[in-house]
Protein backbone atom coordinates (compact mmCIF):
# COMPACT_ATOMS: atom_id res chain seq x y z
CA UNK A 1 0.00 0.00 0.00
CA UNK A 2 2.78 2.41 0.90
CA UNK A 3 4.01 2.57 -2.69
CA UNK A 4 0.83 4.34 -3.79
CA UNK A 5 1.25 7.08 -1.20
CA UNK A 6 4.95 7.40 -1.93
CA UNK A 7 4.07 7.93 -5.59
CA UNK A 8 1.43 10.49 -4.60
CA UNK A 9 4.00 12.49 -2.63
CA UNK A 10 6.56 12.24 -5.42
CA UNK A 11 4.09 13.72 -7.90
CA UNK A 12 2.45 16.14 -5.46
CA UNK A 13 5.01 17.14 -2.78
CA UNK A 14 2.47 19.41 -1.06
CA UNK A 15 0.62 16.26 0.02
CA UNK A 16 3.56 14.90 2.03
CA UNK A 17 2.06 16.03 5.34
CA UNK A 18 -1.25 14.30 4.58
CA UNK A 19 0.25 10.97 3.45
CA UNK A 20 0.34 9.22 6.88
CA UNK A 21 -3.29 10.12 7.63
CA UNK A 22 -4.36 9.15 4.11
CA UNK A 23 -2.63 5.77 4.37
CA UNK A 24 -4.32 5.16 7.72
CA UNK A 25 -7.66 6.07 6.15
CA UNK A 26 -7.08 3.59 3.31
CA UNK A 27 -6.58 0.85 5.90
CA UNK A 28 -9.73 1.95 7.68
CA UNK A 29 -11.74 1.82 4.45
CA UNK A 30 -10.41 -1.66 3.73
CA UNK A 31 -11.65 -2.80 7.15
CA UNK A 32 -14.98 -1.10 6.47
CA UNK A 33 -15.54 -2.95 3.19
CA UNK A 34 -14.24 -6.24 4.57
CA UNK A 35 -16.89 -6.03 7.29
CA UNK A 36 -19.65 -5.55 4.71
CA UNK A 37 -20.29 -1.92 5.66
CA UNK A 38 -21.15 0.98 3.35
CA UNK A 39 -19.29 4.19 2.59
CA UNK A 40 -21.43 7.29 2.03
CA UNK A 41 -20.15 10.52 0.45
CA UNK A 42 -21.33 14.12 0.15
CA UNK A 43 -20.05 17.56 -0.82
CA UNK A 44 -21.10 20.84 -2.40
CA UNK A 45 -20.31 22.31 -5.82
CA UNK A 46 -16.99 20.98 -7.10
CA UNK A 47 -16.77 18.81 -4.00
CA UNK A 48 -20.12 17.26 -4.94
CA UNK A 49 -18.50 16.22 -8.21
CA UNK A 50 -15.57 14.83 -6.23
CA UNK A 51 -17.95 12.76 -4.08
CA UNK A 52 -19.54 11.32 -7.23
CA UNK A 53 -16.07 10.72 -8.71
CA UNK A 54 -14.97 8.68 -5.68
CA UNK A 55 -18.11 6.57 -5.94
CA UNK A 56 -17.37 5.95 -9.61
CA UNK A 57 -13.89 4.65 -8.81
CA UNK A 58 -15.20 2.31 -6.10
CA UNK A 59 -18.33 0.92 -7.73
CA UNK A 60 -16.50 -0.46 -10.79
CA UNK A 61 -12.97 -1.17 -11.96
CA UNK A 62 -10.47 1.67 -11.58
CA UNK A 63 -7.09 0.09 -12.39
CA UNK A 64 -8.43 -3.44 -12.12
CA UNK A 65 -10.92 -5.26 -14.38
CA UNK A 66 -12.58 -6.82 -11.29
CA UNK A 67 -13.76 -9.77 -13.37
CA UNK A 68 -16.50 -11.97 -11.94
CA UNK A 69 -15.66 -15.41 -10.59
CA UNK A 70 -16.51 -18.53 -12.58
CA UNK A 71 -19.21 -19.32 -10.00
CA UNK A 72 -20.89 -15.93 -10.42
CA UNK A 73 -20.69 -16.18 -14.22
CA UNK A 74 -22.30 -19.62 -14.07
CA UNK A 75 -25.05 -18.31 -11.79
CA UNK A 76 -25.86 -15.48 -14.20
CA UNK A 77 -25.89 -17.92 -17.13
CA UNK A 78 -28.22 -20.23 -15.21
CA UNK A 79 -30.65 -17.40 -14.54
CA UNK A 80 -30.42 -15.53 -17.83
CA UNK A 81 -29.15 -17.88 -20.53
CA UNK A 82 -27.33 -16.00 -23.29
CA UNK A 83 -28.12 -12.65 -21.69
CA UNK A 84 -26.73 -14.01 -18.43
CA UNK A 85 -23.55 -15.02 -20.28
CA UNK A 86 -23.26 -11.45 -21.57
CA UNK A 87 -23.71 -10.09 -18.07
CA UNK A 88 -21.06 -12.46 -16.74
CA UNK A 89 -18.55 -11.23 -19.30
CA UNK A 90 -19.16 -7.54 -18.62
CA UNK A 91 -20.25 -7.00 -15.02
CA UNK A 92 -17.53 -6.11 -12.51
CA UNK A 93 -17.19 -6.34 -8.77
CA UNK A 94 -17.64 -3.11 -6.86
CA UNK A 95 -17.30 -1.77 -3.36
CA UNK A 96 -20.42 -0.36 -1.65
CA UNK A 97 -20.19 3.42 -1.98
CA UNK A 98 -23.26 5.66 -2.05
CA UNK A 99 -23.32 9.30 -3.13
CA UNK A 100 -25.82 11.40 -1.19
CA UNK A 101 -25.96 13.75 -4.20
CA UNK A 102 -27.78 11.24 -6.38
CA UNK A 103 -31.37 11.45 -5.12
CA UNK A 104 -32.72 14.72 -6.53
CA UNK A 105 -36.40 13.95 -5.88
CA UNK A 106 -35.68 13.38 -2.20
CA UNK A 107 -33.26 16.27 -1.74
CA UNK A 108 -35.44 18.80 -3.56
CA UNK A 109 -38.59 17.67 -1.73
CA UNK A 110 -36.90 17.68 1.67
CA UNK A 111 -35.27 21.02 0.95
CA UNK A 112 -38.60 22.55 -0.06
CA UNK A 113 -40.72 20.97 2.68
CA UNK A 114 -38.30 20.92 5.63
CA UNK A 115 -34.75 22.33 5.40
CA UNK A 116 -32.28 22.23 2.49
CA UNK A 117 -29.34 22.09 4.92
CA UNK A 118 -30.61 18.76 6.28
CA UNK A 119 -30.88 16.82 3.01
CA UNK A 120 -27.62 14.90 3.54
CA UNK A 121 -28.45 14.24 7.20
CA UNK A 122 -31.90 12.93 6.28
CA UNK A 123 -30.51 10.46 3.75
CA UNK A 124 -27.81 9.24 6.10
CA UNK A 125 -30.35 8.87 8.90
CA UNK A 126 -32.54 6.72 6.63
CA UNK A 127 -29.81 4.67 4.92
CA UNK A 128 -26.85 4.49 7.30
CA UNK A 129 -26.20 1.87 9.95
CA UNK A 130 -23.83 1.73 12.89
CA UNK A 131 -20.38 0.81 11.64
CA UNK A 132 -20.79 2.52 8.27
CA UNK A 133 -18.70 5.57 7.34
CA UNK A 134 -19.34 8.88 5.61
CA UNK A 135 -16.88 11.14 3.82
CA UNK A 136 -17.88 14.80 3.83
CA UNK A 137 -15.89 17.04 1.49
CA UNK A 138 -15.80 20.72 2.43
CA UNK A 139 -12.97 22.90 1.14
CA UNK A 140 -13.53 25.57 3.79
CA UNK A 141 -14.45 23.02 6.43
CA UNK A 142 -17.62 24.83 7.52
CA UNK A 143 -20.33 23.64 5.13
CA UNK A 144 -23.47 23.62 7.23
CA UNK A 145 -25.04 20.62 5.51
CA UNK A 146 -21.86 18.58 6.06
CA UNK A 147 -21.65 19.62 9.73
CA UNK A 148 -25.26 18.64 10.36
CA UNK A 149 -24.78 15.37 8.47
CA UNK A 150 -21.82 14.59 10.75
CA UNK A 151 -23.96 15.22 13.83
CA UNK A 152 -26.59 12.76 12.53
CA UNK A 153 -23.81 10.29 11.75
CA UNK A 154 -22.35 10.55 15.25
CA UNK A 155 -25.77 9.84 16.73
CA UNK A 156 -26.02 6.66 14.62
CA UNK A 157 -22.41 5.59 15.34
CA UNK A 158 -21.37 6.16 11.72
CA UNK A 159 -17.69 7.06 11.28
CA UNK A 160 -17.19 10.64 10.02
CA UNK A 161 -14.35 11.57 7.67
CA UNK A 162 -13.68 15.15 6.59
CA UNK A 163 -11.67 16.08 3.48
CA UNK A 164 -10.89 19.77 3.68
CA UNK A 165 -8.26 22.51 3.37
CA UNK A 166 -6.14 24.30 5.94
CA UNK A 167 -8.89 26.47 7.43
CA UNK A 168 -10.07 25.36 10.87
CA UNK A 169 -13.75 24.99 9.96
CA UNK A 170 -16.69 24.04 12.14
CA UNK A 171 -17.09 20.55 10.64
CA UNK A 172 -13.93 19.39 12.43
CA UNK A 173 -15.75 19.26 15.77
CA UNK A 174 -17.80 16.29 14.58
CA UNK A 175 -15.19 14.61 12.35
CA UNK A 176 -13.52 11.41 13.56
CA UNK A 177 -10.89 11.70 10.82
CA UNK A 178 -9.68 14.97 9.27
CA UNK A 179 -7.46 15.09 6.19
CA UNK A 180 -6.64 18.71 5.45
CA UNK A 181 -4.56 19.57 2.39
CA UNK A 182 -2.26 22.59 2.83
CA UNK A 183 -4.16 25.15 0.75
CA UNK A 184 -6.76 27.83 1.58
CA UNK A 185 -8.24 28.73 -1.82
CA UNK A 186 -11.10 26.53 -2.96
CA UNK A 187 -9.80 25.59 -6.39
CA UNK A 188 -6.33 24.85 -5.04
CA UNK A 189 -7.80 22.61 -2.34
CA UNK A 190 -9.83 20.75 -4.95
CA UNK A 191 -6.73 20.33 -7.13
CA UNK A 192 -5.06 18.49 -4.23
CA UNK A 193 -8.14 16.50 -3.25
CA UNK A 194 -8.13 14.75 -6.65
CA UNK A 195 -4.74 12.98 -6.34
CA UNK A 196 -5.46 12.31 -2.68
CA UNK A 197 -8.68 10.41 -3.28
CA UNK A 198 -7.36 8.75 -6.43
CA UNK A 199 -4.56 7.32 -4.30
CA UNK A 200 -7.02 6.19 -1.63
CA UNK A 201 -9.07 4.40 -4.28
CA UNK A 202 -5.96 2.77 -5.79
CA UNK A 203 -4.80 1.49 -2.43
CA UNK A 204 -8.21 0.10 -1.50
CA UNK A 205 -8.72 -1.49 -4.91
CA UNK A 206 -5.26 -3.11 -4.80
CA UNK A 207 -6.23 -4.86 -1.57
CA UNK A 208 -9.39 -6.42 -2.96
CA UNK A 209 -8.63 -6.98 -6.64
CA UNK A 210 -5.74 -8.03 -8.85
CA UNK A 211 -4.28 -4.85 -10.35
CA UNK A 212 -3.55 -4.39 -14.04
CA UNK A 213 -0.08 -3.31 -15.17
Amino acid sequence: MKKYFDEMVRRYPLLAETAPAAEALAKELIELFESGRTLFLAGNGGSAADAEHICGELLKGFKSKRELSAADKALLAEVGGETGNELGKNLQYGLPAVSLLSHPALTSAFGNDVDPFLAFAQQLWALGKAGDAVIGISTGGSAENIRKMFIAARAKKIRTILLTGSKNGSCREFADVVIAVPEKETYKIQELHLPLYHTLCLAVEAHFFKMMD
